[in-house]
């Protein structure tokens, strides 16, 4: 499957949600990114209309609401599960909650984040980005989708026309922000452990080592005089592997993923070739410090063979660390609902690495088969499934405190939240 935001696919894709949000009897806004927002009221309550007839915004700076969602778009060729067990999840613990007779104390959003993938435009987490503030809104306006369709023209074709410098969340709208997500990875799976309580997220740094000058002819050119800029590249690949391994981090990985090497014949010595990396660990000083050394060889490689070096680092956000009162809330709801948990980092991009910038964070896994993901094959079980809408179901109720009527009070004494 795919779903590639503002298609049809991903249109059609918020019409259910939209209406899945408004059967759970939750308050439904989208704002100007087309990021989707479900809010339940303490005490179920909708809020009241402004003066003008229209209800009250969704989120107010400093109400201190607990929020829960992930992402519904899938890159080409995608599994079912990645991102939207996170969004459907969330309503189905929202709606167990309601179901238990539970009602919080602040609100809960649970939010449907836009383009989580970078397939159309390029940009990872483009939604929850906004939301936090760590994109320009007219830098996303500006940016040109694979298709030679503007963010703006898009988002507008879908129905999204509004500033996007209204999107950015006020300070203290969410106290605390909770993602389910498939793990994408086999740990959890291999320690036959259903739930993963997340303590960390690896944001990679991402660029590319671009080599020109060299060529010549596959027959004529002598080994000793070649500027063959393929093998300077397959340096960097190496130095890479290397330098991941070497790091100390806490599983720090590089990926050399893409190569484009010319002319690309066979009688042609390569006379250019420009080749991605990507780091990931989550201790920025270790990722960084690979980065450097993953430089290093490239720059010696291409003084070495007679080449030039464009080298470019076009991401490097920093990692981010869940709330350690998040991450206690989340064990304490796997132990109640029966279930081993164990805590692991995230190697992977998710909207929580934004949210982690205006809110405490944290996530919670479940084993995915075989830890294949952004494939057809990508398969969670049903009760993996299940164990993981209820621990954050009970999370959510620990981090939301529960909602107390006025005359339920006594003895002058307001009740501790739960």
């Amino acid at each position: 499957m795919q779903r590639i935001v503002y298609s049809a696919t991903d249109v059609s894709a918020r019409a259910f949600l939209i209406l899945a949000f408004r059967k759970a009897g939750l308050d439904v806004r989208a704002d100007a990114a087309g990021n989707l927002f479900g809010r339940w009221h303490p005490g179920g309550v909708f809020p009241p209309l402004t003066d003008d007839g229209e209800p009250a915004p969704v989120r107010v700076a400093g109400e201190g609401a607990v929020a829960t969602g992930s992402h519904f778009d899938a890159i080409p060729g995608s599994g079912i599960y990645d991102g939207t067990v996170g969004v459907l999840g969330a309503l189905a613990a929202v709606t167990a909650l309601r179901g238990a007779g539970y009602t919080p104390a602040v609100p809960i959003d649970v939010v449907a984040f836009t383009s989580e993938e970078p397939t159309r435009f390029g940009v990872s987490c483009l939604g929850s980005r906004l939301l936090a503030g760590a994109l320009a809104p007219a830098a996303a306006d500006a940016l040109v989708g694979t298709d030679g369709v503007t963010l703006a023209a898009a988002r507008a074709d879908a129905g999204y026309t509004g500033p996007l410098d209204d999107v950015r969340l006020p300070d203290g709208a969410y106290a605390s922000f909770l993602e389910l997500h498939i793990e994408q990875g086999a740990r959890l799976e291999s320690a036959a452990t259903p739930i993963g309580v997340v303590t960390a997220i690896a944001a990679p740094a991402a660029g590319w080592a671009n080599f020109s000058g060299g060529g010549g002819h596959a027959g004529g050119a002598p080994m000793a005089s070649r500027s063959d800029a393929a093998l300077a590249a397959a340096e960097v690949a190496l130095a890479a592997e290397a330098a991941a391994v070497a790091s100390g981090g806490d599983g720090t990985v590089a990926t050399v993923g893409v190569w484009d090497v010319s002319p690309g014949a066979v009688n042609a010595v390569p006379a250019a070739a420009n080749v991605s990396f990507d780091v990931r660990d989550p201790d920025g000083g270790v990722r960084d410090a690979v980065v450097a050394a993953v430089r290093a060889a490239a720059e010696a490689a291409a003084a070495r063979r007679g080449l030039a070096l464009d080298w470019s680092v076009v991401s490097a956000d920093p990692p981010a660390s869940s709330d350690g009162g998040v991450v206690s809330a989340v064990e304490a709801a796997a132990a109640e609902a029966g279930l081993r948990s164990m805590r692991l980092v995230s190697r992977a991009y998710h909207d929580t690495l934004f949210m982690a910038r205006v809110a405490r964070t944290g996530m919670v896994f479940v084993p995915c088969r075989g830890g294949v993901s952004h494939r057809p094959d990508e398969f969670v079980s049903e009760a993996h499934l299940r164990g993981g809408v209820e621990v954050l179901a009970r999370s959510l109720a620990k981090l939301a405190g529960r909602y107390v009527a006025p005359a339920e009070v006594g003895g002058g004494e307001v009740e501790k939240e739960l």
